[in-house]
Protein backbone atom coordinates (compact mmCIF):
# COMPACT_ATOMS: atom_id res chain seq x y z
CA UNK A 1 0.00 0.00 0.00
CA UNK A 2 2.91 2.52 0.92
CA UNK A 3 4.31 2.45 -2.64
CA UNK A 4 0.74 2.51 -4.60
CA UNK A 5 0.10 5.85 -2.20
CA UNK A 6 3.01 6.96 -3.15
CA UNK A 7 3.15 6.74 -6.69
CA UNK A 8 -0.57 8.67 -7.03
CA UNK A 9 0.72 11.08 -4.64
CA UNK A 10 3.88 11.77 -7.44
CA UNK A 11 1.37 11.14 -9.94
CA UNK A 12 -1.02 13.92 -9.50
CA UNK A 13 2.06 16.25 -8.63
CA UNK A 14 1.07 16.19 -4.55
CA UNK A 15 4.39 15.37 -3.60
CA UNK A 16 7.34 18.06 -4.52
CA UNK A 17 11.25 17.72 -4.38
CA UNK A 18 13.43 20.88 -4.64
CA UNK A 19 17.04 19.33 -3.10
CA UNK A 20 18.86 22.13 -4.50
CA UNK A 21 16.20 24.75 -4.02
CA UNK A 22 14.47 23.84 -0.50
CA UNK A 23 10.87 25.22 0.26
CA UNK A 24 10.88 26.70 4.09
CA UNK A 25 8.35 26.05 5.69
CA UNK A 26 6.33 28.46 8.26
CA UNK A 27 8.57 27.23 11.63
CA UNK A 28 11.15 28.38 9.41
CA UNK A 29 12.69 24.47 8.79
CA UNK A 30 14.31 24.47 5.09
CA UNK A 31 12.56 20.95 3.24
CA UNK A 32 13.53 19.25 0.12
CA UNK A 33 10.16 18.19 -0.08
CA UNK A 34 6.81 19.62 0.27
CA UNK A 35 3.37 17.27 0.39
CA UNK A 36 -0.05 18.76 -0.93
CA UNK A 37 -2.42 16.27 -0.11
CA UNK A 38 -5.38 18.44 -0.51
CA UNK A 39 -4.74 17.88 -4.16
CA UNK A 40 -6.21 14.33 -4.24
CA UNK A 41 -9.42 16.08 -3.85
CA UNK A 42 -9.42 16.96 -7.40
CA UNK A 43 -8.19 13.51 -9.09
CA UNK A 44 -11.59 11.23 -8.49
CA UNK A 45 -9.30 8.17 -9.41
CA UNK A 46 -6.56 8.91 -6.87
CA UNK A 47 -8.87 9.89 -4.29
CA UNK A 48 -11.06 6.22 -4.21
CA UNK A 49 -7.98 5.09 -4.10
CA UNK A 50 -6.41 7.21 -0.99
CA UNK A 51 -10.66 7.05 0.54
CA UNK A 52 -10.57 2.86 0.46
CA UNK A 53 -6.90 2.74 2.08
CA UNK A 54 -8.34 5.19 4.86
CA UNK A 55 -11.16 2.46 5.41
CA UNK A 56 -9.53 -0.06 5.13
CA UNK A 57 -6.38 0.58 7.14
CA UNK A 58 -9.47 1.91 10.16
CA UNK A 59 -11.09 -1.38 9.75
CA UNK A 60 -7.99 -3.31 10.25
CA UNK A 61 -6.17 -0.87 13.14
CA UNK A 62 -9.04 0.16 15.01
CA UNK A 63 -12.11 -2.04 14.47
CA UNK A 64 -14.17 -0.81 17.70
CA UNK A 65 -14.16 2.88 15.62
CA UNK A 66 -17.22 4.69 16.04
CA UNK A 67 -16.93 7.93 14.88
CA UNK A 68 -14.05 9.63 12.73
CA UNK A 69 -13.17 13.33 13.08
CA UNK A 70 -11.43 15.25 10.54
CA UNK A 71 -8.67 17.70 11.41
CA UNK A 72 -9.12 21.39 10.10
CA UNK A 73 -9.20 22.13 7.09
CA UNK A 74 -7.25 19.53 5.41
CA UNK A 75 -8.74 16.29 7.22
CA UNK A 76 -12.30 17.12 6.83
CA UNK A 77 -13.02 15.85 3.25
CA UNK A 78 -10.73 12.49 3.97
CA UNK A 79 -12.95 11.70 7.52
CA UNK A 80 -16.41 12.61 5.12
CA UNK A 81 -15.41 10.23 2.30
CA UNK A 82 -13.91 7.34 4.34
CA UNK A 83 -16.96 7.83 6.87
CA UNK A 84 -19.22 7.57 3.91
CA UNK A 85 -17.67 3.95 2.55
CA UNK A 86 -17.24 3.16 6.33
CA UNK A 87 -21.03 3.91 7.26
CA UNK A 88 -19.94 5.68 10.49
CA UNK A 89 -20.60 9.03 11.84
CA UNK A 90 -18.36 12.22 11.21
CA UNK A 91 -17.20 15.49 12.89
CA UNK A 92 -14.26 17.67 12.44
CA UNK A 93 -12.51 19.94 14.78
CA UNK A 94 -11.66 23.04 14.34
CA UNK A 95 -8.37 25.09 15.03
CA UNK A 96 -10.19 27.19 17.68
CA UNK A 97 -13.58 27.39 19.42
CA UNK A 98 -16.25 29.48 16.94
CA UNK A 99 -16.76 33.27 18.22
CA UNK A 100 -20.05 33.08 17.80
CA UNK A 101 -23.75 30.63 18.15
CA UNK A 102 -22.78 28.37 19.98
CA UNK A 103 -18.63 28.43 20.31
CA UNK A 104 -17.98 24.88 19.09
CA UNK A 105 -14.67 23.43 17.90
CA UNK A 106 -16.05 20.19 17.94
CA UNK A 107 -18.63 20.12 14.61
CA UNK A 108 -20.63 16.80 14.58
CA UNK A 109 -22.09 14.95 17.22
CA UNK A 110 -20.14 13.15 19.44
CA UNK A 111 -20.95 11.50 22.67
CA UNK A 112 -18.90 10.98 25.50
CA UNK A 113 -16.98 8.14 25.72
CA UNK A 114 -17.01 7.47 22.06
CA UNK A 115 -14.28 5.39 20.56
CA UNK A 116 -13.14 8.23 17.71
CA UNK A 117 -10.27 7.88 14.69
CA UNK A 118 -8.82 11.30 13.69
CA UNK A 119 -8.00 11.42 10.08
CA UNK A 120 -5.56 13.72 9.10
CA UNK A 121 -3.59 14.57 5.74
CA UNK A 122 0.15 14.43 6.85
CA UNK A 123 2.42 14.54 10.40
CA UNK A 124 5.57 16.33 10.38
CA UNK A 125 6.29 16.94 14.00
CA UNK A 126 3.07 16.08 15.09
CA UNK A 127 1.94 19.10 16.78
CA UNK A 128 -1.33 20.47 15.18
CA UNK A 129 -3.01 16.44 15.01
CA UNK A 130 -1.79 16.18 18.99
CA UNK A 131 -3.82 19.55 19.12
CA UNK A 132 -6.94 17.81 18.05
CA UNK A 133 -6.40 14.71 19.89
CA UNK A 134 -6.38 16.84 22.99
CA UNK A 135 -9.70 18.59 22.43
CA UNK A 136 -11.35 15.30 21.54
CA UNK A 137 -10.29 13.75 24.66
CA UNK A 138 -11.24 17.08 26.97
CA UNK A 139 -14.83 16.73 25.43
CA UNK A 140 -14.77 13.09 27.09
CA UNK A 141 -14.21 10.96 23.77
CA UNK A 142 -11.89 7.94 23.57
CA UNK A 143 -9.27 8.26 21.27
CA UNK A 144 -8.63 5.14 19.44
CA UNK A 145 -5.80 6.78 17.26
CA UNK A 146 -4.85 8.60 14.16
CA UNK A 147 -5.00 7.29 10.28
CA UNK A 148 -2.45 9.84 8.46
CA UNK A 149 -1.94 9.83 4.67
CA UNK A 150 1.28 10.67 4.91
CA UNK A 151 4.17 11.06 7.46
CA UNK A 152 7.39 12.66 6.90
CA UNK A 153 8.38 10.01 10.30
CA UNK A 154 10.54 12.52 12.47
CA UNK A 155 11.84 12.22 15.62
CA UNK A 156 10.14 14.63 17.20
CA UNK A 157 6.71 13.91 15.74
CA UNK A 158 7.32 10.06 16.86
CA UNK A 159 8.43 10.92 20.35
CA UNK A 160 5.29 13.06 20.85
CA UNK A 161 2.82 10.90 19.62
CA UNK A 162 4.67 8.23 21.97
CA UNK A 163 4.25 10.63 25.02
CA UNK A 164 0.72 11.51 24.38
CA UNK A 165 0.52 7.49 24.02
CA UNK A 166 -1.46 8.07 20.51
CA UNK A 167 -1.13 5.44 17.52
CA UNK A 168 -0.46 6.77 14.09
CA UNK A 169 -0.62 4.54 11.14
CA UNK A 170 -0.09 6.48 7.68
CA UNK A 171 -0.98 5.08 4.64
CA UNK A 172 2.84 5.97 3.08
CA UNK A 173 5.75 7.84 4.16
CA UNK A 174 8.83 9.42 3.19
CA UNK A 175 11.33 6.49 3.18
CA UNK A 176 8.57 5.45 0.58
CA UNK A 177 7.95 8.48 -1.91
CA UNK A 178 11.92 8.85 -1.71
CA UNK A 179 12.54 5.29 -3.45
CA UNK A 180 9.53 5.79 -5.49
CA UNK A 181 10.53 8.94 -6.80
CA UNK A 182 14.13 7.88 -7.26
CA UNK A 183 12.94 4.29 -9.19
CA UNK A 184 10.74 6.50 -11.80
CA UNK A 185 12.95 9.13 -12.21
CA UNK A 186 11.47 12.34 -10.49
CA UNK A 187 14.83 12.93 -8.32
CA UNK A 188 18.13 11.38 -8.10
CA UNK A 189 19.36 8.17 -6.40
CA UNK A 190 21.73 10.39 -4.74
CA UNK A 191 19.04 12.27 -3.63
CA UNK A 192 17.30 9.94 -1.10
CA UNK A 193 20.18 10.33 1.59
CA UNK A 194 20.06 13.80 1.27
CA UNK A 195 16.28 13.52 1.64
CA UNK A 196 16.44 10.92 4.84
CA UNK A 197 19.13 13.16 6.40
CA UNK A 198 17.09 15.92 6.55
CA UNK A 199 14.42 14.27 8.08
CA UNK A 200 16.52 12.37 10.58
CA UNK A 201 17.92 15.78 11.49
CA UNK A 202 16.23 18.67 10.15
CA UNK A 203 18.03 21.36 11.95
CA UNK A 204 21.28 20.32 10.75
CA UNK A 205 21.03 22.00 6.69
CA UNK A 206 24.44 20.35 5.21
CA UNK A 207 22.50 18.47 3.18
CA UNK A 208 21.38 21.30 0.92
CA UNK A 209 25.00 22.13 -0.30
CA UNK A 210 26.26 18.69 -0.81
Amino acid sequence: MEKIIAKNLLKIGAVFFRPDEPFTWASGIKSPIYCDNRLILSYPDVRKTVENAIAETVKKNYPDCEVLMGTSTAGIAHAAISAEILGLPMGYVRSGAKDHGRNNQIEGKLEKGAKVVVIEDLISTGGSVLEVVDVLRNAGADVLGIVSIFTYGMEKGIKRLADADVKNVSLTNLDAIASVAADEGYIKESDIKRIIDFRNNPSDESWINR
